[in-house]
């Protein structure tokens, strides 16, 4: 039987969360560490739907949270990798110019990775097709150091290591509310009541509704954004050796449809992005009015829609249409039909939106009483969750009673 007591209890078996309580047990071995969760098992949402990609860190603002975590992060998970015996491969990836319009935000790419300490170089088109025929462009960025990996094999993992080293996992419990006291959390769940000095809300998809019962106002509210994918029957995977990424546009938060082959041969194209309608939304018939009604009833994604509109319609539409999908993945593997494709899973994700429309691009957190609230952790969360983990252990330390 669980103990209701720990030093520590993370709210959250995604891998940022798993990731936190591993870094916190090698930092303080002998703590009691607990980990709850709403699901059977780890990593069921956001992590156990990733793309599997290691990133490089090019895209981020130098300086930036996610810039410096994911340089960090992605060393620690491929040593983890390494060390533990979870397949990955350093397969390299390209981000493609298709004409002459999207060279500046190519090369302002290409600056942020060379600050970032990135391995990338500019390459022509003639070079692009060596390593990848069938791409279309007239320049690209290649990034050798990109991987790929399977995210819920490393969850997997990671909570095997935590039971061995004496921390606790109690899945199927859902937080229903949090009371705290001066010294005490009491995280009341449907496999009962927990008490801790600490509590770490990793919620992910419902983390803006942890933070609440925590006390604490959220600074931002969470909108799911469904990403759609396809992927490639095999008679086509010859067409995609990496990973084929298009220069994003600056004005919108996503980075386009690409191509990534995954570590088990399949290769995955996508995603678009509409809005879920429901927290774990991952297809149009999953429809959760509390969720979809809070998300009409925010201005703030109202504001958001004023802004991106344009770009709304058109992801919309592609959603809608395989062949409008087949168009933008045509742009940049020309020989791409619809025959090619077959439908893949789709992915949610946590977008913080703030109440003027701003989306959240970085990580926030949020420390109320004795609880730290992780109130957003965007994309590269998986590759740099490692890192993250050990930045919240560090934000624990002043009160974690020795």
């Amino acid at each position: 039987m669980e103990s209701s007591h720990a030093d520590v209890i993370i709210i959250g078996a995604g891998i940022v969360g798993l990731a936190t309580g591993l870094k916190f047990l090698e930092a303080h071995p002998g703590k009691r560490l607990l980990i709850v969760d709403k699901e059977a098992g780890p990593a069921v949402h956001q992590t156990g739907h990733n793309s599997g990609v290691i990133h490089s860190g090019i895209y981020y603002k130098p300086g930036s949270y996610k810039a410096l975590n994911c340089r960090e992060g992605k060393v620690l998970m491929e040593r983890f990798c390494l060390e533990h015996d979870v397949p990955f491969e350093i397969c390299g990836k390209v981000i493609v110019a298709l004409d002459n319009s999207e060279l500046p935000a190519m090369e302002r790419i290409f600056e942020r990775g060379l600050q970032n300490g990135v391995d990338c170089e500019k390459i022509s088109g003639d070079q692009l097709r060596e390593i990848e025929p069938h791409a279309a462009g007239i320049q690209a960025i290649r990034v050798p150091e990109a991987g790929i990996v399977n995210y819920t094999a490393v969850c997997e993992k990671m909570a095997q290591l935590i039971s061995a080293a004496g921390g606790q996992i109690v899945y199927q419990a859902r937080v229903l509310n949090m009371q705290q006291h001066l010294q005490e959390v009491i995280v009341h769940t449907t496999q009962g009541d927990f008490q801790s000095s600490l509590v770490v809300n990793c919620a992910g998809l419902h983390n803006d509704v942890v933070t609440a019962m925590s006390g604490a106002k959220p600074p931002a509210r969470i909108v799911p954004f469904r990403g759609e994918y396809y992927e490639l029957k095999d008679s086509a995977k010859h067409l995609c050796k990496h990973l084929i990424y298009p220069v994003p546009d600056p004005n919108f938060p996503f980075l386009g449809v690409h191509f990534t082959r995954m570590i088990d041969g399949s290769v995955e194209c996508g995603p678009n992005a509409v809005l879920a309608l429901a927290r774990e939304g991952y297809t149009w018939g999953d429809i959760n009015l509390k969720d979809l009604f809070g998300t009409l009833g925010y201005a703030g994604f109202w504001k958001m829609i004023g802004k991106h509109w344009r770009a709304g319609m058109g992801e919309m539409h592609r959603s809608l249409s395989k062949k409008a999908f087949t168009k933008a993945l045509a742009r940049l593997m020309p020989e791409i039909r619809s025959e090619h494709l077959e439908k893949a899973p789709a992915g949610v994700r946590a977008q913080a939106l703030m109440p003027d429309g701003l989306m959240i691009d970085d990580f926030l957190f949020d420390q109320h009483g004795q609880v730290l609230n992780v109130c957003n952790a965007p994309s590269p969360a998986a590759t740099s969750s490692l890192s993250i983990g050990k930045a919240i252990v560090a934000k624990l330390e002043p009160r974690i009673t020795k």
